[in-house]
């Protein structure tokens, strides 16, 4: 099976988190938000707890890695602690920067796992896919333990409310869709064979539809073999999703430390909620960037509806964004160079070695 396209990244896809960066002042001045206001209260922040926040947020993408190794691990796809880190840093990079980013950091962990021949690509897809469902349960979970957790407080807010239930709804669904693509082995073959047809059509026959529909079904062979290896072994899902609840901790404790620091903590119901939403919102494929500008208003919106003030908001959602977006934006990029340079000195290396001596 040939290894999936490398991720394109260019100059041109920084352009979509400077417009980003833009719609959210513009957002912020239509609101007629004071932003003079967010300036002094950010300078109250308390720099010890927010360095403790950007401890957490190291965190929070270590045991999200673990997580993921857990089911790469028991499918012998070959990867260490460090490298698989990495991957997930690189993914992190290239989320912020694609727009179809909702799914771009595990098409470049694909691409990384087999490129580096870490295991067969069905298997690896099948790591993210499992992943991904277990991320997406426990969103449902955190939705309604914050739904909850804001009716025993009695700050119910009716947008808020709706919001909730149409997200959960809505996981649910895709959550049946994938399980069942996951069982029904002819169903998914169909899908494929459906895909494969449509690529040859669009590409006006230039592609080998023989080749692709093999490779197609290899793939999905491996992937079902995974599946139902981890159907049968509970174990594996377990550890993952306990690893990756750790990893929820910790993403949860960056915006109530945030919070903190600036000396207005909130209750863990409104934490829960918001960033339920926020993540689950983020994890919908819908083609266009949501990692710079549109969180940061979304953000803002749901702390305003739950009673916080519009410059407290506003502030406690970028000091958030510069951990969980720029700062992980230069770790990723930094990543993804490492990842990508290795391989490049290891290539020029090996053809050192095979050149023929000349003659003295």
């Amino acid at each position: 099976m040939e290894p999936p396209t490398k991720p394109k990244l260019t100059w041109k896809t920084a352009v979509f988190p400077l417009l980003g960066i833009l719609g959210f002042f513009l957002y912020i001045y239509l609101f007629k938000v004071d932003i003079l206001g967010i300036l002094d209260t950010a300078k109250t922040a308390d720099p010890l707890i927010y360095a403790t926040a950007i401890v957490f947020g190291l965190l929070e993408v270590f045991f999200f890695t673990i997580s993921w190794r857990v089911l790469t691990n028991y499918l012998q796809i070959k990867i260490s602690v460090f490298r698989a880190y990495l991957y997930v840093w690189y993914g992190i990079y290239v989320d912020t920067i694609v727009p179809a980013q909702s799914i771009g950091g595990e098409v470049t962990r694909t691409y990384l796992c087999t490129r580096d021949k870490c295991g067969p690509f069905g298997k690896v897809v099948a790591s993210l896919f499992t992943h991904r469902l277990l991320g997406m349960a426990l969103n449902v979970v955190a939705l309604i333990a914050g739904i909850i957790l804001l009716t025993q407080g009695g700050n119910v807010n009716s947008l808020v409310f709706n919001a909730i239930i149409l997200v959960a709804a809505g996981i649910v669904g895709i959550i049946g869709l994938m399980l069942v693509l996951s069982v029904k082995q002819q169903l998914t073959l169909k899908v494929v064979d459906f895909v494969t047809h449509f690529v040859f059509k669009i590409t006006f026959g230039r592609v080998n539809l023989t080749k692709l529909t093999g490779q197609a079904i290899e793939v999905t062979t491996h992937f079902h073999y995974a599946m139902k290896e981890f159907r049968h072994n509970p174990k594996a899902i377990s550890g993952s999703m306990v690893y990756l609840v750790i990893s929820w901790f910790f993403s949860l404790s960056i915006p109530y430390l945030v919070f903190l620091s600036l000396g207005h903590p909130i209750s863990w119901s409104i934490i829960i909620v918001t960033s339920a939403i926020f993540l689950a919102v983020k994890a919908i494929p819908i083609g266009v960037p949501f990692e710079v500008g549109l969180p940061e208003a979304v953000m803002t919106t749901l702390y305003i509806s739950m009673g916080i003030y519009g410059s407290l908001a506003a502030t406690a959602t970028i000091l958030v964004r510069i951990i969980t977006l720029w700062f992980r934006f230069f770790i990723g990029f930094a990543s993804s160079q490492y990842l990508e340079l290795k391989p490049a000195i290891s290539s020029s290396s090996d053809t050192e070695k095979t050149k023929i001596p000349l003659p003295p």
